[in-house]
């Protein structure tokens, strides 16, 4: 087998992961419905998936690093793996004894997994295409490939949730059983595969030797982008979570909502994520002819409008909107307040925010670039935080409207980075 067949082999698998994490990540949201109905789960509760998922972020951010420069990237993808095996497993052994406590645990684990994989996928394909516009371009593709199974999660949860009153964990199991299958696949795939892998860094053994004063930390630029990292997982996954929340909530509910069957919600819903697909292939045709600044404060200003009129846009205002029925190949059409139009547009908008911030944030680091990467990482416990205030806005004013104040506040930060944030003010600070 020829090198470059080799490498295009570690190019699909790499890509392959990148759609699983968005699977099993996912599949927090949609679960947040049953728990919230199986459990008596209020909107803050509710979201204890998305909790677990992120928090295993700041828990696993540093030591995923540490197992790379111990193992590899293929040793430390296949570790992740058997990890995410066992947080699924978890999962659905939650629903066959119907304890919430269990149902915690595994997504916690699984987070581990994500994390593990996410430090290895995107760093590797940069590494295959040969970094620059070759590696940005994999990342992209692999991107795609990653909203698609977000698409895919929402469509399959809908349709496995149904009523949403009568949904217990037991009924995920089918999405579960894919997530395991996925990941078995992958173990024996990754396992069989030849994956080339770059020198590890050798500490120098030189206990004498002088320690560099300054950091990836000593750059303000860089400070604040990790702060808008950790905002951004509000305007990522708050709406479609909370639409989610919104549309099958019951109308005499705490927190009132439309009481729309559960299946059709999910097909709307991964609209959104579809939202996210078109975008990432528009940023990829267009990333080389304008500028990662210029990109992030038009999409941030667009959200911004967005998440405002989905807000106050009047519920009586209808309109029609599409969910694709892909078990069916159809489009199912339903009427919903014109301000969940706005939140799926939205989606458009967070898909280049991630790739956006992190090259501002990292821009002119030069060998702090490293340590940087592991730091946005870590900052990936932020998407639990932003998750849970809007859940617990949502609760005490009993709106799920109002508990959009705070995306609407992360996409305001957002543009105030890609404006005057994202500047580098500390050029004086040799990164060589």
């Amino acid at each position: 087998m020829s090198t470059k067949t080799k490498q295009w082999g570690a190019i699909i698998v790499m890509i392959a992961l990148f759609a699983m994490i968005a699977f099993v990540t996912n599949l927090c949201s949609p679960m947040a419905v049953i728990v919230k109905n199986q459990f008596g789960a209020s909107n803050f509760l509710s979201q204890i998936g998305n909790y677990g998922n992120f928090i295993a972020y700041l828990v696993m951010g540093i030591p995923s690093g540490m197992l790379i420069k111990r193992f590899g990237y293929k040793k430390t993808a296949l570790i992740a793996l058997a990890v995410g095996i066992v947080g699924i497993l978890v999962q659905w052994m939650s629903g066959q004894v119907g304890s919430f406590a269990v149902y915690l645990v595994g997504a916690f684990i699984a987070g581990f997994c994500m994390c593990m994989l996410n430090t290895v996928v995107n760093p590797m394909l940069n590494l295959l295409g040969g970094g620059g516009n070759k590696g940005n371009q994999l990342i992209q593709i692999g991107g795609v490939f990653n909203s698609a199974a977000a698409v895919a999660v929402y469509i399959i949860m809908g349709a496995l949730i149904g009523e949403a009153t009568k949904a217990r964990i037991a009924d995920a199991t089918p999405a579960l059983m894919i997530a395991l299958a996925i990941f078995v696949v992958a173990f024996v795939v990754i396992l069989f595969t030849k994956i080339e892998e770059p020198q590890q860094p050798v500490e120098p053994k030189d206990a004498d030797a002088p320690k560099d004063k300054y950091s990836a930390f000593s750059f303000r630029h860089f400070k604040l982008g990790i702060l808008a990292i950790f905002l951004y997982g509000s305007v990522e996954v708050g709406p479609p979570t909370y639409m989610m929340q919104y549309m099958t909530a019951a109308p005499d509910a705490a927190t009132p909502g439309l009481g729309m069957d559960g299946t059709v919600v999910g097909l709307i819903v991964a609209v959104y994520w579809l939202m996210m697909l078109i975008g990432r292939f528009i940023g990829g045709a267009v990333g080389g002819k304008v500028s990662t600044r210029t990109m992030l404060a038009t999409v941030s200003s667009l959200a911004v409008v967005l998440v405002a009129f989905g807000m106050f846009a009047p519920t009586s205002a209808m309109v029609k909107v599409p969910g694709i029925d892909w078990a069916n190949l159809s489009v199912v059409w339903a009427q919903v307040p014109i301000g969940i139009f706005a939140f799926i547009l939205v989606g458009l908008c967070s898909s280049v925010m991630w790739g956006a911030i992190f090259n501002l944030a990292t821009e002119g680091l030069g060998k702090y670039t490293a340590i940087a990467s592991g730091a946005f990482m870590t900052m990936v416990f932020g998407f639990a935080i932003v998750l849970g205030l809007q859940g617990w806005l949502a609760d005490v004013t009993g709106s799920y409207m109002t508990s959009f104040f705070v995306v609407l506040a992360c996409a305001a930060y957002i543009l105030f980075y890609a404006l005057w944030g994202s500047k580098n003010v500390n050029t004086d600070i040799p990164v060589e």
